[in-house]
């Protein structure tokens, strides 16, 4: 069949890559745009404070991607550990008086030249080079519980991890557990090492939850459904922009919650303005794309010989899926919310240039499969008839 060929093709996994980003990114600016022009207008007296912040640092963000897209695969190796020791003193930074910031009861943003920057969502892509690196260096030890424990669990992802939730941000920790649990399992390592990590996971997020009675109340109304309106506004009226959008949608640019009945309307919640406005084809659409990224970098992982490329891929992997079902669960019930962007697509300038930057890591990655460089460098039609060639050559060996 025609298109299982084009799926053989060099290029496929970079063009999936490139195309998923790009209408996610196109998609999400559209929706910011949409969800916070009252936010932004009673704020700021103009509909377009907010989406013009976040169209910068998309500009910023594919700049970044197209660098990282050039970058040799030698170069990606030999930051990790730099930039593993730079995120954990950006994380540091947060405590610090006058320079750290809290919002909504979490201190995990500094202020830097009249910028407001989260250093967590960079140290995300800084633990997923540096786990990489890591074992890589240990792949035939992996087998060794002190191989494995005490270069990449302790002094990286526990230091991070212990950072972040001094700060308050459950979310985002639980983002860095998934990333190292998806990592350690692509590596291959013993399943009774992932039976140790879920118990000390699961104790950590328990003692998060018991220590702030804000998540509790979120925790439990989502286990015993809403009886106290206060505590679940967000959540009701997430549920009812998606309600009121029914199968079609109100039209874009046409929602209700967004007038300030919904709170983080064009944040976390943006997923519940996007099935009000887009209807059902519109959060499947969102769905697709995210499926279609993953597809992306299972791909690049199956195909991709190299051992530091597959584990950095899959921990790319696992902390955009694991963060967009984290926060789309939290929109339609199935999740406790535990205010998780949705990325790409939320607003937020750290998270949207730290995703971009790290996707355009993994396009470089994709550039480098048996075959894609030359046929990216080559003419259109000289790809066509290459590809013409395959489909000739493997229809005379069958």
């Amino acid at each position: 069949m025609p298109w299982l060929e084009r799926l053989e093709s060099p290029v496929t996994t970079y063009y999936l890559l490139l195309s998923a980003t790009t209408m996610l990114v196109i998609i999400g600016l559209a929706m910011v745009l949409s969800a916070s022009s009252v936010t932004s207008y009673k704020e700021s007296n103009s509909s377009y404070t907010i989406f013009l912040n976040q169209l910068q640092y998309a500009v910023a963000g594919v700049i970044g991607a197209f660098v990282a897209n050039r970058l040799p695969l030698s170069v990606w190796k030999r930051i990790s550990v730099p930039l593993l020791a730079v995120a954990i003193i950006l994380q540091g930074l947060v405590f610090v008086p006058g320079l750290g910031v809290e919002v909504n009861g979490n201190r995990n943003w500094i202020h830097i030249a009249g910028q407001q920057v989260q250093p967590s969502e960079f140290a995300k892509f800084a633990l997923v080079l540096f786990g990489a690196s890591v074992l890589t260096k240990k792949r035939r030890l992996l087998g060794e519980f002190l191989h494995v424990a005490v270069p990449l669990v302790v002094p990286a992802g526990g230091l991070l991890l212990l950072l972040v939730l001094a700060g308050g941000d459950l979310g985002t920790g639980l983002v860095l557990l998934a990333i190292i649990g998806g990592m350690l399992f692509v590596a291959g390592v013993p399943a009774r090492m992932f039976l140790m990590a879920g118990v000390i996971a699961a104790g950590l997020a328990t003692a998060m939850a018991l220590t702030s009675a804000n998540r509790m109340g979120r925790i439990q109304t989502w286990l015993s459904g809403c009886t106290d309106p206060g505590k679940c506004f967000q959540t009701i009226h997430g549920q009812y922009a998606l309600a009121d959008g029914g199968w079609w949608g109100v039209g874009l640019g046409a929602s209700r919650e967004k007038w300030s009945w919904l709170p983080a309307a064009h944040n976390d919640f943006i997923f519940a303005i996007i099935g009000e406005e887009l209807g059902l084809p519109g959060t499947l659409a969102i769905i697709a794309l995210f499926g279609l990224l993953a597809f992306a970098c299972y791909r690049l992982v199956l195909r991709c010989d190299d051992f530091f490329v597959r584990i950095a891929t899959a921990g790319v992997m696992v902390w955009i899926l694991s963060q967009a079902v984290i926060n789309m669960g939290g929109v339609i019930g199935l999740l406790p919310v535990i205010g998780v962007p949705l990325p790409l697509v939320s607003s937020g300038g750290s998270a949207l240039m730290a995703t971009l930057f790290a996707l355009g890591m993994l396009l470089s990655f994709a550039r480098n499969e048996p075959g894609c460089r030359e046929a990216l460098a080559a003419r259109p039609g000289v790809v066509r008839r290459s590809l013409a060639v395959m489909a000739t050559r493997r229809g005379r060996r069958s």
